[in-house]
């Protein structure tokens, strides 16, 4: 199961960063057709949000045809959006993973990781970069 973490400073509403975090993990197979998402209650007393925020979120969600309320059971994710190879998606993962270790060891915190990786991210994705 999904655990939601907020990130206050990001700037981004909260019900949306519960949407981002539902489609990573969809994305890198951490959720996939038949799991449950958490509950409202759960997602409140974890987070300390309003109940409503986390309606919205799975409302959303439940738009874009991704999860689906069961009434008296809960949220299930039902699809999945477009997904590249798991088998890439999991080295790359294992890379990012011992590469945030060693950055950990080096002094860094996650807001200096952050700044790294959306910096190679811009130029590995500026116009004229192949």
């Amino acid at each position: 199961m999904i655990e939601f973490q907020l990130d206050e400073g990001s700037g981004v509403a909260t019900y949306l960063q519960l949407v981002q975090q539902v489609h990573q993990a969809l994305r890198v197979g951490i959720l996939e057709p038949g799991d449950q998402l958490p509950t409202a209650q759960q997602v409140v007393a974890k987070l300390a949000i309003n109940p409503n925020t986390v309606f919205k979120a799975y409302r959303d969600l439940e738009r874009e045809g991704l999860v689906r309320a069961r009434p008296g059971q809960g949220t299930f994710v039902v699809g999945t959006p477009p997904r590249n190879d798991p088998t890439a998606q999991a080295r790359f993962l294992g890379s990012m993973t011992a590469w945030v270790s060693e950055a950990r060891s080096a002094g860094l915190d996650p807001d200096d990781m952050e700044a790294i990786y959306r910096t190679a991210i811009r130029n590995c994705f500026s116009v004229g970069v192949a």
